[in-house]
């Protein structure tokens, strides 16, 4: 009886461990899972890693670029990229129309179209997001008002609405940014509607309201962040989609004007040159689709990687 009284209670703190001590495994810390999840994500890794290069060119444009991209010399108009048989290393890839430095404009133009797709999502974010939080959590009449608007919204097609806008006040910088973070919020709107009404019930509300929290409290601190891997998703398609319509009223001659290096407006310069020259055309579209391309990579890669399942 002594003898499996002292068993028992030698085995019993063996019995009280679990998981990675039990088993003796060394505990992973939770940097190390997310990195090894991020390097385990082709698409994420992949997307990030052109995207970090764009940023890095766009960042450090004024010390890589080997010419300035205002610059205008007629005498050098044209001249096609190194690996064509005229081209020269002077322009690695040739000149425009106007014999202004093609790496040069394509540096500067990331600057240009990184900065409207960033801050067109923000501001497009923090519109959307404050009225679908608002919905969500209040619901009722507050609900009904703010789900007519979103369904208003939704019905204006954006690149119209966009066009006729532009068309009213004129193509700028900054008219495009202010533009384009007014006409896509939607997204945000909805997702953020939809995560916050699955979180109002939830306890750790519950607990906030009955410790006396405020309201402005319980949305900004408590569920705000709860929301705010879905909204990061939601983040880097609306800065693609902002990209594209940039480059889209940049082409049609109604977005960021001349002598601004955007991506759009290079394709649309170069279009009267598209049979003879195909590569002032191509050079500017095929970066635009890298950069869009990876900026969806990311969005895909972040979505994976916060889903319920844990899918890879």
């Amino acid at each position: 009886m002594s003898q499996t009284l002292s068993n028992s209670t030698s085995s019993s703190p063996v019995s009280e461990l679990s998981g990675p001590e039990a088993s003796g495994l060394p505990v992973v810390p939770e940097w190390r899972r997310a990195l090894n999840k991020f390097l385990g994500h082709r698409g994420l890794f992949i997307g990030s890693v052109i995207l970090g290069v764009i940023v890095l060119a766009a960042i450090f444009a004024p010390w890589l670029a080997p010419h300035d991209p205002y610059v205008q010399n007629i005498s050098q108009r044209m001249i096609p990229p190194i690996w064509h048989e005229k081209g020269t290393w002077e322009h690695i890839l040739g000149t425009d129309k106007l014999g202004r430095d093609y790496l040069s404009r394509l540096l500067y133009g990331a600057r240009i179209s990184l900065t409207i797709g960033l801050t067109a999502a923000l501001i497009s974010g923090v519109i959307g997001t404050t009225l679908g939080v608002l919905a969500g959590y209040f619901g009722g009449r507050t609900d009904a008002v703010i789900s007519y608007i979103i369904t208003t919204r939704l019905a204006l097609p954006v690149l119209l609405v966009a066009l006729a806008m532009a068309a009213l006040v004129g193509g700028s910088l900054e008219m495009v940014i202010i533009l384009l973070g007014l006409l896509l919020w939607d997204r945000f709107a909805v997702v953020a509607r939809s995560t916050t009404q699955q979180l109002r019930d939830a306890e750790f509300i519950a607990s906030a309201k009955v410790l006396g929290a405020s309201t402005s409290y319980i949305l900004i601190r408590e569920l705000l962040p709860n929301i705010l891997s879905a909204l990061i998703v939601v983040i880097t398609l609306e800065m693609a989609h902002a990209i594209l319509l940039e480059a889209t009223l940049s082409f049609l001659g109604l977005g960021v004007q001349p002598p601004l290096p955007s991506w759009g407006l290079m394709v649309s310069e170069g279009k009267a040159y598209m049979f003879f020259q195909p590569w002032v055309i191509a050079i500017p579209g095929i970066t635009l689709m890298i950069l869009v391309l990876a900026i969806n990579l990311v969005g895909d890669g972040l979505r994976d990687m916060n889903a319920p399942e844990g899918r890879n």
